[in-house]
């Protein structure tokens, strides 16, 4: 029996920061996950990651993350998945010194 699918995001990294960047519903780029489209349905995931794979100017290495619904918008359900979206861990730079 197939699993059933669970919500994604698409995620990437654009290419001239290297940051971890998230497809939006305008097919856009946005560096926060609550800009993130939710995509809940197999066939559509696989439309998205077309029109997101056609923009290697601005992002490289795109895939589709799992996430669920949080009350301020998705949340990864992978650590690999949270630890990208809060950047390095050495210490505090860049997004983490944003959330801090």
């Amino acid at each position: 029996m197939a699993r059933p699918f669970t919500p994604k995001v698409i995620t990437a990294n654009a290419l001239l920061e290297g940051d971890v960047v998230y497809f939006t519903e305008n097919d856009d780029w946005s560096p926060m996950l609550c800009d993130a489209e939710v995509i809940e349905d197999e066939a559509h995931a696989q439309m998205r990651m077309l029109d997101a794979e056609r923009q290697q100017a601005r992002i490289v290495g795109a895939y589709l993350a799992d996430v669920t619904k949080g009350t301020d918008g998705p949340e990864p359900t992978h650590f690999r998945e949270d630890f990208r979206r809060t950047g390095p861990s050495n210490y505090f730079h860049g997004k983490q010194a944003e959330l801090s």
